[in-house]
Parts: structure tokens; sequence; C-alpha cells
């Protein structure tokens, strides 16, 4: 049955990053009215919102946007910072959504951001530790268990993830549509966007899950035994 769910989640996952991929290769050619371009849309939201002291860079890659609270800035990708189109306002406006967290002590937001430093610990060692303790479980099962605790750090931060995500969408969406930056239709294309990308976050923390529960099965039925 475990497998049936593997198989069904990779499925999920390939189509869900191929429609995100599609819509906004779509959106991305529709343009936003006043030329504003992503760089233009955060700076905007940041300002709207009252926010100082967070800067707004240009990042390579293609969606490799983020907002970093360390250093307060908001990082977009290149083919957003530069582009005039509803995908870019609508990234642009999501990740401006985190900053909005930040300022405002989002509770979510914070919990995450404490959880960092054991996800890095967790996510450099889990695999080694799943490895060895797979091979070792009938001499060391310990060393399993300990995988798996690891591994259930990187499956809440999954979880925790989803409402920060999702958050920072809906105020994203909200300011779009109040500032006017985008209008009626092009309002319900950046908020489809930004849907498909809370998807990939959903999908990702069922198939955490999904492994949780498979690696945690080897363990206690070892232990049963």
């Amino acid at each position: 049955m475990i497998y049936l769910i593997f198989i069904a989640i990779t499925i999920l996952s390939y189509s869900v990053q191929q429609s995100l991929k599609s819509k906004f290769q779509k959106y991305s050619r529709i343009p936003i009215g006043g030329g504003m371009r992503g760089q233009d849309v955060a700076r905007r939201m940041l300002s709207d919102n009252r926010i100082a002291g967070v800067q707004v860079t240009s990042t390579r890659g293609t969606l490799t946007d983020f907002y970093n609270p360390s250093n307060l800035t908001v990082n977009l990708s290149e083919g957003v910072y530069e582009a005039n189109s509803v995908a870019a306002a609508a990234v642009a406006a999501h990740e401006c959504g985190h900053a909005v967290q930040h300022a405002t002590g989002y509770g979510p937001l914070r919990l995450r951001t404490a959880l960092v430093p054991a996800v890095e610990f967790a996510s450099q060692w889990v695999t080694w530790v799943i490895l060895a303790g797979i091979l070792l479980v009938q001499v060391f099962p310990a060393v399993l268990g300990i995988g798996v605790a690891l591994f259930a750090v990187t499956t809440l931060f999954s979880f925790i993830t989803l409402p920060v995500e999702i958050d920072a969408s809906r105020r994203a969406i909200q300011w779009l549509e109040r500032s006017g930056v985008t209008q009626g239709e092009t309002t319900a294309m950046a908020k489809d966007a930004l849907r498909s990308a809370a998807y990939t976050y959903v999908v990702a923390a069922l198939g955490s899950l999904a492994t949780l529960v498979y690696y945690a099965m080897i363990f206690f039925g070892n232990r049963r035994d």
C-alpha cells in the first residue's frame, strides 16, 4: 500500500510541477498596467505596508525568489526582477508577503525561522543516518530510530511551511487588488499562479509524511520482531 502512495505522490508532484511551469510561462507573457516590473511591485508593496530597511535585490536562476529575514532582503530571480508581467507581479508580491509577516510577527513564520538551524542539521545528516540505520537495523536499531527522528524534523518543517506560504499568497493577492497593480482578469491570473505554487508545497509535505511513515514502519516493525 505504501508503494502505491509513493507512486501516486510522484505522479501528482510531476503534474503539479508541470502545471506550475506552464502557468508561469503563460502569465509571464501577459503585462500589467503601468509598466511596473517585479522590483517596482516589490518596492511599492513594502512602502504601502510601511516596511523600511528591506532591500529588493536580483538573484540568479528561475523561480529562485525568496525573502531572507536574516539580512532583510527580498531576492527576486532575474526573470521576475526586470519583468513586467502578471507572473512577476505575483511572485514579487508573494515574497513581500513574507516581509510583511516578518514585520508583524506572524506566528508560523517565527516558528519556521526558529526551526531552521535544526532543519539544516537534520538535512545534512538524515540521508546517511537513515542509510546506515537500514543496513544495521538488525544489529543497532537505534541508529534507524535517530534517522526517523531527524526525518521527522524535516517533515514538521514542511507542514509548518504550508500556512506560511498560503498566508503570504493571501496577503499578496489582497494587496495587488487593493493597490490596483492588478485588476479583474489579471488579479485572477495572479491568484491562479500563486495557487499552483502553493500546491507544490502541499505535495512536498505529503511526500515527506509518506516517507516518514515508511521509515517508521521499518523501525517499529523491526522492534516488534
